[in-house]
């Protein structure tokens, strides 16, 4: 297997940890101060899967694409079983209720979501897009890897610096803590927050209008889901850090599965899908500054919004989507 495939293999694949193999390093995963569920083991690629992988690459066969996909599942469910040992452990020793119900909420959406993260993790192992470097462009729309081929996304939130010019171009009305219609002092680079889902909409349309090569929109949960990648235990972004929020790329060092920055904490951020409370209740993703850390989660599911709603803890990131062809994500090389 090429060393610089198999590295950004398990460079994406260690941020989007869904359904890999795990294997135990010979360190202790890095303890995070707003930490309490915390375990040793840290994720790596297994060799089989490596195996799998490049020989997909190599013969992009219904026959090794089942063979992976069997690897794949069988990963997960080694992993869902560490995650019910862990649970069990945790119900004899932690002192605290709390860290039982994380652990339980972890088991019952990776239990409940099973094929839905399996074919996840096969959709990114199989992208074309995955190469060596993928991941440490600071472009300003990325590829996300997994979703459909001409599907990119922002490298982080959209900004107030970056709203006001829509402001002035279209004299839409500016969000409620922009006192007397000004940008708030000191805070260019924060995500615009206190934006309704049709502000956020309008904002997009704006895009589209000045770029007829692309359409512009807000993520769909499984978009932002590929773009994040599994929230790292040991990440450092703004939750239960600031009263408020801090720039977009305060922690820059903290990468999604795409290459992106502040997908996790900071602002939650709109997407197109619907919530099971009603089809204008939009999920948000993410977490905010004002959440729990576990709240931030990537999986975590059914956290939503009225679209009429604005609040100084939701804002919005883009999603650009190329016109032309559209490339199914199934399609063989």
């Amino acid at each position: 297997m090429n060393i610089n495939f198999a590295q950004s293999i398990l460079a994406v694949c260690m941020a989007a940890a869904v359904g890999m193999g795990f294997a135990a390093s010979a360190g202790e995963a890095k303890l995070h101060k707003y930490s309490t569920t915390i375990e040793k083991e840290r994720p790596q690629l297994n060799e089989e899967t490596k195996r799998l992988i490049s020989a997909w690459r190599r013969h992009p066969t219904e026959a090794n694409l089942t063979a992976l996909k069997k690897q794949v599942a069988a990963n997960y469910d080694k992993v869902v079983e560490r995650k019910k040992a862990k649970l069990e452990e945790l119900k004899r020793t932690a002192k605290h209720a709390s860290k039982v119900q994380e652990m339980q909420e972890i088991v019952d959406e990776m239990l409940q979501n099973r094929e839905k993260r399996i074919e996840q993790s096969l959709r990114r192992f199989t992208d074309p897009r995955l190469k060596p470097g993928s991941r440490d462009r600071q472009e300003e729309y990325l590829p996300v890897i997994g979703a459909a081929r001409n599907v990119s996304i922002a490298r982080t939130p959209v900004t107030n610096e970056e709203y006001s010019e829509f402001l002035k171009a279209t004299g839409r009305k500016p969000p409620q803590d922009w006192r007397n219609g000004a940008m708030p002092a000191g805070k260019a680079r924060h995500p615009v927050v206190n934006v309704s889902y049709a502000d956020a909409a309008a904002y997009c349309q704006w895009l589209s209008d000045k770029d007829q090569s692309a359409v512009y929109r807000l993520p769909t949960a499984e978009e932002w889901e590929f773009a994040a990648g599994h929230m790292p235990k040991d990440a450092s972004f703004n939750c239960g850090e600031n009263d408020g929020t801090t720039p977009v790329d305060a922690y820059a060092e903290t990468l999604a599965a795409c290459g992106a920055i502040d997908m996790w904490g900071n602002c939650r951020e709109w997407t197109s899908t619907p919530t099971a409370r009603g089809k204008t209740v939009m999920a948000v993703k993410g977490g905010s500054w004002k959440s729990r850390r576990t709240e931030c989660r990537t999986e975590q599911k059914e956290e939503g919004r009225e679209a009429s709603v604005k609040a100084d803890d939701v804002g919005f990131r883009v999603i650009r989507e190329s016109k032309g062809r559209t490339g199914r994500q199934d399609e063989r090389r």
